[in-house]
């Protein structure tokens, strides 16, 4: 695998990362693959194009509409899920 070499570090940036290596349990290489492998995968969503919105797509409103246009009756109440339980307990 290859290898990579960052040189000049400043001290105190190099303390912070130590620190930093620490607080995640980790070793100063296992802290900066994880850096380098979350800044990979945060660019790689940014390039993926947002999805566009398409005519096919309806707001709720619209949708409550046609809903509306479809069945203008309400339908008739069925019976509640709480009774049928009650009567198939009551009839053991």
């Amino acid at each position: 695998m290859p290898s990579l070499s960052i040189k000049d570090v400043p001290e105190s940036l190099l303390e912070a990362m130590r620190q930093r290596a620490a607080r995640n349990h980790r070793s100063l290489q296992g802290e900066l693959m994880a850096l380098i492998v979350q800044a990979a995968e945060a660019e790689a969503q940014t390039t993926v194009a947002p999805a566009k919105p398409t005519t096919a797509q309806k707001s709720i409103e619209q949708i409550a509409a046609e809903h509306r246009a479809r069945w203008p009756q309400p339908l008739k109440a069925g019976p509640r899920a709480v009774d049928i339980i009650r009567a198939e307990r009551d009839a053991r």
